[in-house]
């Protein structure tokens, strides 16, 4: 009777301990310092406490500077991630109590090496593809830059965390077919591989307990065509070698980007139509085979971009989980990514005295009514209305060229600055006009 007592006593004391399905759950990402030793499971600990402490939270949030002695110590900083879609599954509540939430830490260390290079030719050392250590730190920060329509960010998280669940589970893959092959498609400057980027890094994060660290293979697509052509199918063949031997690592995810595939696919129809070799097609078959074999490990994840979508051969793309198009920012978007710019000039103090600017949901409480609280923020909306059709890349040098053209002081007031970057949203449609005229 005692033994049933104390099991049961152990069974209520489990169920107390473990979390609430209805609270939310939420990503917190720990960078520790780069020479820090101590386990993770004891930063986990730490700041997980220090987190509880917090009565609200609103929306995501970064924190670089601790009071704790400890956190100061070992701890780069401590992001909370993912608030939107936490919003959206509990009604739109953008607040929540982080003692009651079922917090996710992941904690990493990013490596500050650059990218090595990987050569398949010893004869000509041809460059065949970029190779990073994840997470690295030329890729912090790329993720929350990044603003899109759509919630293709959350969507691309959700499919890898299903190509995992199902190897996990021993899904057979003849009866439910899943490639590992993603393909982002638009025009260019729209932030196809900054996202693939980004996305590697997030998954090298978010899974920290599951792969010691991660691997970035970045192909070169051009550099597949040897000048001898009958060579080029070895290259292909001795890259994926390569590939295959960090794959092989059961401790590392294995993130592959093939940037511009259509350069390859075209390639592959030119030579059908007879106007190039025919080793061009060996090329593109080696390709799609080994994609296929390298598939079948559970630690990889192949990433594609297309800027010519026209091009991209039906073959390839018959083996894409997920096409998702990319395509310019919508106004809303822009104004978020020019949002993002003026406060990080506030932040570093160009753009001085700092001031408040609202985004779209308070404003549109307001009613977009004008007033001393709204102007600015008014005035970032017409801007963002009159940049429609310029790419996320071009969007984000804008706020550059403003004060590179316009401004003549270190600093400047905001009102000053926003009228520069009109100027600069004028120059750059003018200039636009220019190349498209001279078509």
């Amino acid at each position: 009777m005692e033994t049933d007592q104390t099991y049961l006593n152990g069974v209520a004391e489990l169920e107390e301990a473990l979390p609430d399905p209805s609270a939310p759950v939420v990503h917190v990402e720990i960078c520790q310092t780069p020479c820090s030793t101590v386990r993770a499971n004891v930063v986990k600990e730490r700041v997980r406490a220090v987190l509880q402490r917090h009565k609200l939270v609103y929306g995501d949030l970064t924190m670089t500077e601790f009071d704790d002695t400890f956190m100061k110590e070992h701890i780069k900083s401590v992001s909370i991630c993912d608030t939107d879609d936490i919003s959206s599954a509990h009604k739109g509540k953008k607040a929540f109590n982080l003692f009651d939430a079922n917090l996710l830490l992941h904690v990493f260390q990013l490596h500050e090496g650059g990218p090595g290079s990987e050569e398949v030719d010893d004869d000509d050392n041809v460059s065949a593809a970029s190779h990073w250590l994840m997470p690295n730190a030329d890729f912090d920060g790329i993720w929350d830059s990044l603003i899109f329509d759509s919630d293709v960010k959350l969507e691309l998280l959700r499919y890898a965390y299903t190509t995992l669940l199902f190897s996990d589970k021993g899904v057979d893959s003849n009866v439910i077919s899943w490639n590992r092959v993603v393909l982002l498609h638009g025009p260019p400057g729209t932030g196809k591989t900054s996202l693939c980027k980004a996305l590697a890094q997030k998954l090298c994060i978010r899974l920290s307990d599951r792969y010691s660290y991660g691997q970035f293979i970045e192909i070169n697509s051009h550099s597949l065509f040897s000048k001898w052509f009958s060579e080029s199918g070895k290259l292909v063949l001795k890259m994926f070698q390569k590939i295959q031997e960090l794959i092989d690592d059961s401790d590392a995810l294995v993130c592959v980007l093939i940037d511009e595939v259509e350069s390859l696919t075209a390639a592959r129809k030119a030579s059908l139509s007879g106007t190039e070799p025919s080793d061009a097609i060996r090329v593109v078959n080696a390709l799609l085979t080994q994609i296929d074999q390298i598939k079948r490990n559970s630690n990889v994840l192949i990433l594609t971009t297309s800027n010519v979508t026209e091009a991209i051969d039906l073959a390839f793309v018959d083996r894409a989980d997920i096409k998702k198009y990319i395509g310019p920012p919508s106004p809303p978007a822009i104004f978020k990514i020019y949002h993002s710019c003026v406060k990080e000039l506030m932040r570093a103090g160009i753009i001085s005295p700092p001031q408040q600017l609202l985004d779209l949901r308070a404003l549109e409480v307001m009613r977009f009514a004008e007033n001393n609280a709204t102007r600015h923020s008014l005035r970032l909306r017409e801007l963002a209305q009159r940049s429609v059709g310029l790419s996320g890349r071009t969007l984000r040098k804008l706020p550059f060229l403003a004060h590179a053209l316009f401004v003549r002081t270190p600093t400047i007031s905001l009102e000053d600055f926003l009228e520069a970057l009109s100027l600069a949203v004028d120059r750059q449609h003018e200039e636009r006009k220019g190349l498209n005229s001279e078509d």
